[in-house]
């Protein structure tokens, strides 16, 4: 009864039609993003809550902007509009590239710790640095710092079964297992819906997000020969901290029931960094905020792009809205670059992808297909101005369905820094060519456009 995509509405009904027990059985569990009774309670007392917090934070005007670039006006005046928060400008951004160095930030800031160490994650899987991590979580603890982590139940399912949870409840780290699976939750919410933050919470000051899950590359699915994943964090200190505070408040709320309730120090206000400072902003998408934001939000972003507009993905099946979008651009002239891996851990996703790649490349989008392991980084650069990064994919499942954080950057220099790291993806990919991709062979375009017809599910 829900007005939906056509061809989402198609699928579903030839599944509920080609097989109709398991096609209703798998509609009710996969088909309507809903949560169970006690999740929609909690979130909506939640952002009641938040709701007034935000009131009162907003008369602290030293922290907000409505300045912007030209190429990011547009994108920051939707974010205000649908979240109510305009920029938040004074903010120092670090971007690091390299595993080893994501992880020696990560624990220096650990043990300096004094008050709480907060961390949502989609993925954590022991082994190598994550070990480190998690031993260093547990000396914190002992030393009087709280500690909470959120983990997602499907994706740190390893985690779950390790000896690590004991380890650390024993030292006093409250340790939630999110969207937990189990044959009874089945039918009281939607058993795909996962929570796919990555997001680290350090005295309410110090904060990190970006794509890379909990894991050392060099333990992490290193059977399906695909190579070492490839993803990029962002290391945060200022204002913007207090509203990646918010989303872990809510999501903790939304998951046990108990309240963190939100705050903000004057070392927000007093330690704004004025000299090499960013203007950014929180997308935070899922069943708990604003419905559309991020599919919004990316639109905004590519129909803002004048110049370039560079575009890194792991997972690229994109909306009808955002292939149109895409193509467009590259046909009034901008430089659309699109660098995918080549090997991916998703057959379907892999498959699906390559069904629009005949179109993008007719428009004259440079599609890269990255040669040197997973690249997992998921970045929009527009201009070299604007930025989104985070954890969100270029596929349904983060656009419509997961919990994603996204950070937004309106900063020349950070935007520079992030071509750098760009552009060495591409130097480590192949172009794919139109007149050699037009003379594949047939039975590959027919497995493209079977998966391509199962693409809304994906």
């Amino acid at each position: 009864m829900k007005r939906r995509a056509v061809n989402s509405s198609i699928v579903w009904l030839l599944v509920i039609y080609g097989i109709p027990i398991v096609g209703i059985v798998t509609y009710l569990s996969f088909g309507e993003l809903y949560l169970e009774k006690n999740r929609i309670k909690r979130m909506r007392s939640t952002w009641i809550h938040t709701n007034n917090f935000l009131k009162q934070l907003k008369k602290r005007q030293e922290i907000f902007t409505t300045e912007h670039s030209t190429v990011a006006h547009s994108l920051f005046q939707l974010c205000n509009n649908r979240q109510g928060v305009p920029g938040i400008k004074g903010n120092k951004l670090k971007l690091i590239s390299d595993p080893n160095d994501i992880i020696k930030s990560l624990i220096n800031d650990i043990k300096i710790a004094r008050h709480n160490i907060e961390m949502i994650f989609y993925i954590w899987h022991p082994g190598g640095l994550a070990d480190e991590v998690a031993e260093s979580l547990i000396k914190a603890a002992y030393r009087g710092v709280k500690c909470r982590l959120l983990l997602d139940s499907a994706g740190s399912i390893s985690f779950f079964r390790s000896n690590w949870v004991k380890k650390m409840r024993n030292a006093g780290i409250e340790v939630i297992e999110a969207l937990k699976i189990s044959v009874l939750q089945f039918f009281l919410r939607r058993i795909d819906l996962r929570q796919h933050r990555k997001l680290v919470l350090i005295d309410n000051y110090t904060a990190y997000t970006g794509s890379m899950n909990l894991v050392d590359p060099c333990f992490f699915k290193q059977n399906i020969g695909i190579g070492q994943w490839i993803d990029l964090m962002v290391r945060i200190e200022g204002p913007i901290s207090i509203f990646i505070s918010i989303i872990f408040n809510c999501d903790w709320e939304i998951e046990t029931g108990n309240r963190i309730l939100p705050i903000y120090e004057n070392k927000h206000i007093n330690n704004i960094h004025e000299k090499n400072s960013c203007v950014a902003q929180i997308v935070a998408s899922g069943p708990s905020v604003p419905k559309d934001i991020m599919h919004q939000s990316l639109l905004t972003a590519i129909y803002s792009a004048h110049e370039n507009l560079i575009m890194t993905t792991p997972y690229f099946v994109p909306s009808e809205d955002l292939l149109h979008a895409l193509c467009t651009a590259a046909l009034r002239g901008v430089n659309v670059d699109i660098v995918i891996p080549l090997n991916n851990d998703s057959t379907l996703v892999s498959w699906a992808s390559r069904a629009f790649f005949s179109e993008l490349l007719e428009a004259g989008v440079n599609i890269y297909q990255f040669e040197g392991g997973l690249l997992h980084t998921k970045s929009i650069l527009v201009d070299g101005q604007l930025t989104l990064l985070g954890t969100f994919n270029l596929d349904m499942r983060s656009i419509w369905l997961n919990f994603e954080i996204t950070l937004i950057i309106d900063d020349l220099n950070f935007g520079n820094n992030l071509a750098d790291i760009q552009q060495s993806y591409i130097a480590s990919s192949s172009l794919v060519d139109k007149k050699t991709w037009s003379k594949r062979a047939f039975w590959k375009k027919f497995l493209e456009m079977i998966f391509y017809l199962f693409s809304p599910l994906l």
